[in-house]
């Protein structure tokens, strides 16, 4: 079987991004004491969910306080993101592994829960090398939801069985898994093998480019 089409995560999968998600929640945190009178603790989530959840909360005391309190969080989680990206860096097989991947008629996507503008401050010409590029702003909802991956996949009109999801986070096998594609993990990001062994990826390579020596050794690109 030939693989149609491989979806990537970005941060820690195609790029070194140093997003501090620690200090995010920490500022998360300072935000929401102004609008909860009391400053909350993480509870595990990842700090996306961890605003909505926190909105909520604020929304069931007043409406106007609680999207008050989702704008100013989307703008400190942006502000982060953006100046991550300043000191992120493409990883030096990225490129060429999507341009064996086009040659091969593969095609490739990318799919973040990062923005827009923070993902082309590393890779400003993304949407040459890729086939379907959905950031988090344009994603109704995003990973580990599988509608993030199935928004791609209709657009590349793919077969999720003949799709290969690829990222450095649980989460992004967690995505794949649900959508009914083949997963990958690849430990180029904060992870190593054993955290996803839960998960039981179809391949664990120690990044992308090692992980298209093995598709290409199986025969699948």
């Amino acid at each position: 079987m030939k693989l149609d089409a491989i979806i990537f995560d970005f941060d820690g999968t195609l790029a070194n991004v140093p997003l501090d998600f620690d200090l995010m929640k920490t500022k998360i945190a300072a935000l929401g004491e102004v609008f909860l009178g009391e400053r909350p603790v993480p509870d595990g989530k990842p700090a996306l969910e961890w605003l909505d959840e926190l909105v909520a909360r604020t929304m069931e005391l007043d409406e106007a306080e609680g999207k008050e309190f989702r704008s100013r969080g989307r703008l400190v989680i942006a502000a982060m993101e953006l100046d991550a990206a300043r000191d992120g860096e493409l990883f030096a097989f990225t490129r060429p592994v999507l341009e064996t991947l086009d040659g091969r008629g593969v095609a490739a996507g990318v799919i973040t829960r990062n923005i827009s503008a923070a993902v082309k401050a590393v890779f400003p010409d993304i949407e040459a090398l890729t086939k379907v590029f959905i950031p988090r702003e344009d994603a109704p909802v995003v990973k580990p939801d599988p509608a993030h991956l199935f928004q791609a996949l209709d657009k590349l009109g793919a077969d999720p069985k003949r799709t290969l999801m690829v990222g450095d986070h649980p989460m992004d096998v967690e995505t794949g898994k649900r959508a009914g594609t083949l997963s990958a993990a690849v430990t180029s990001g904060r992870m190593r093998p054993g955290d996803f062994a839960h998960l039981a990826p179809d391949f664990i390579a120690p990044d992308a480019g090692a992980l298209l020596a093995e598709l290409e050794r199986a025969g699948l690109v």
